[in-house]
């Protein structure tokens, strides 16, 4: 995936960060929950309408994001529980980005947002069940065509863009996610079943 792609690219900048957090007595775990407390706080700066600061924020804490599992992974304390409190936190942190959009949007009276954000939120919320369910049930499902990278760049790109033509980029791109997030749970759907078809009935 193109997540993948981008951390294997950027290790040799995660890595002294990493580092040098973990010399400051920070754990894998005390990462991602300071890592969602930055989001929530993103959150709210989106909620008071500052959507293209917002952008630039959430690219920062992208990548405080990443130190966690490059913390972990360094100091060999990779756990299972460390990545159940990664994904879980995930889902938490871009509900509080939907939820500052929410909050701005409906201030501004654009009550569209309002179905967009839910079916998107719902979308966003079904892939990562999807993986979850199928890896519950022994099959491999990352695959997708908006995995929450992709979520969260388009997301940023959105919140970016309205420095220069105001909310309909945002808009726009919570139209797009409405529809593709949900098309990718169903994408995720299939996947599974092609894995598992073939299987004799238990």
């Amino acid at each position: 995936m193109l997540s993948n792609w981008l951390r294997e690219r950027a290790q040799g900048i995660l890595n002294p960060l990493a580092r040098g957090l973990g010399a400051l007595g920070l754990t894998p775990n005390a990462l991602t929950l300071i890592g969602l407390g930055l989001m929530c706080v993103i959150g709210f700066v989106i909620a008071t309408g500052n959507f293209a600061l917002g952008g630039v924020l959430i690219i920062v804490a992208g990548i405080f994001d990443a130190l966690d599992g490059s913390l972990a992974r360094l100091t060999n304390r990779v756990t299972r529980f460390g990545a159940f409190l990664d994904s879980t936190t995930d889902r938490f942190a871009e509900g509080a980005l939907f939820l500052g959009m929410l909050y701005a949007l409906v201030q501004r009276g654009t009550l569209i947002a309002v179905y967009l954000i839910f079916f998107a939120l719902l979308g966003s919320l079904m892939v990562s069940y999807a993986r979850a369910r199928a890896e519950g049930i022994g099959v491999q499902c990352k695959e997708g065509m908006l995995t929450r990278f992709e979520r969260i760049v388009l997301i940023v790109l959105g919140l970016l863009a309205t420095a220069l033509w105001g909310e309909t980029p945002l808009i726009i791109v919570l139209g797009f996610l409405a529809v593709f997030t949900n098309l990718t749970a169903v994408q995720r759907m299939w996947l599974v079943y092609r894995a598992t078809r073939d299987e004799p009935p238990q």
